[in-house]
């Protein structure tokens, strides 16, 4: 209890410490009321928006003359990203709520938590990779139980009736393992920012260097949610229900079961040269090399030079490419169960919504000491 209160306590120190100031930028914003239009620096395109159904959707128009034909840029749960036009022009709707989940591997030496102070999207809250996770486990940000992901949403003041809009520091990383959590837990009204936190500031959006109150006092809460369902303690009022979706999480055992069967194709997001076993695992004490029959589709052949979602064609060029057929099961996994979601966002978007991801990864099976392995060198 007393490691808990001062993690607590330190959390909310490291907020408190940033300024309030906001980082501003030159590009015109969206004026308050609806209706009002502003012009875009870039091309003569003007833009409203609008109330369409629970969500406000953007309305643009290439002004020719007097004349200006506009198209709602709806949102649907069929659709795994929204840009960052999209969420601007709806950033201040009572039901989208914002989450910063950005993580970063251990070797690369960043800080999240620092990061969000620094520079986050206004009103976003800091949802915690590592900490809103399985804590009955060694291995790194399991998925936690129902009742521990109801409790740290709740906490964040997230309800069954709000879209949530995810990103991180990176382009699409982490946010998009958060995106599968809702998604196991039984809420599709949820979306990874296209291109991130990246794009968002190279398109002239304003970003917030200081937390609210409200926001140091949800994240705290979330982090102490999860302690008490672990201690089996009362928690606080629970505002989102979960439906728990287990076709979309595998388990060690299921692996293993399918390389005997071979129904489901896996695909491990991880690079060429992990999953060959020709380069060593960023974590100590887990071997190299892949569980045997998988293929590699490194992670980052989903997305283009400026970390946004490639196209249905070049998503499916790049599955063609490696012989996955869309029209057979597919299950993805990566090193700890993160960039795995982004194979599977990548198949969201073709249609495929029905993609488990094994959680463990290869963190779980290569430090298992009974799990087949195969490398580049036994398979040649």
């Amino acid at each position: 209890m007393a490691s808990g209160l001062l993690s607590r306590t330190l959390f909310a120190h490291r907020f408190l410490k940033s300024s309030s100031t906001s980082l501003s930028s030159t590009k015109p914003q969206f004026f308050s009321s609806v209706k009002k239009a502003f012009y875009s620096q870039a091309a003569p395109t003007y833009f409203s928006y609008k109330v369409v159904g629970s969500f406000t959707c953007c309305l643009a128009s290439s002004r020719v003359g007097t004349m200006a034909t506009f198209s709602t840029l709806a949102v649907s749960s069929n659709e795994p990203v929204v840009s960052v036009d999209w969420l601007h022009a709806n950033l201040k709707h009572p039901d989208i709520k914002v989450l910063d989940a950005s993580w970063y591997m251990p070797n690369e030496q960043r800080n999240p938590l620092q990061e969000y102070q620094v520079a986050h999207i206004p009103g976003a809250l800091f949802f915690d990779v590592d900490g809103i996770s399985d804590r009955t486990t060694n291995l790194p940000h399991m998925l936690p139980s129902e009742e521990a992901f109801a409790a740290a949403v709740s906490a964040l003041g997230i309800e069954n009736k709000d879209g949530v809009v995810v990103y991180d520091g990176k382009g699409i990383f982490s946010a998009a393992r958060v995106w599968w959590m809702f998604r196991v837990f039984g809420h599709d009204r949820v979306w990874v920012l296209d291109g991130g936190l990246p794009r968002w500031r190279a398109s002239g959006y304003d970003v917030e260097s200081s937390a609210s109150g409200d926001a140091i006092l949800k994240a705290s809460a979330a982090s102490e949610a999860i302690e008490k369902v672990y201690q089996r303690q009362a928690v606080g009022p629970i505002t989102f229900q979960t439906k728990f979706q287990p076709h979309l999480v595998w388990t060690l055992d299921q692996v293993w079961k399918n390389i005997e069967e071979g129904t489901y194709q896996q695909i491990d997001a991880r690079s060429k040269d992990r999953f060959d076993g020709v380069a060593p695992e960023p974590r100590k004490g887990i071997k190299s090399g892949h569980v045997p029959g998988s293929k590699c589709i490194p992670f980052s052949q989903m997305l283009d030079g400026s970390q946004t979602l490639l196209s249905n064609e070049e998503l499916k060029q790049k599955f063609d490419q490696e012989g996955i057929s869309l029209d057979k099961p597919i299950v993805t996994s990566c090193g700890t169960g993160v960039t795995a979601c982004i194979l599977a966002l990548g198949l969201h978007r073709l249609g495929k919504a029905d993609v488990p991801v094994y959680d463990g990864s290869w963190t779980e099976w290569g430090g298992h000491p009974d799990t087949p392995v195969s490398t580049s060198t036994s398979e040649a």
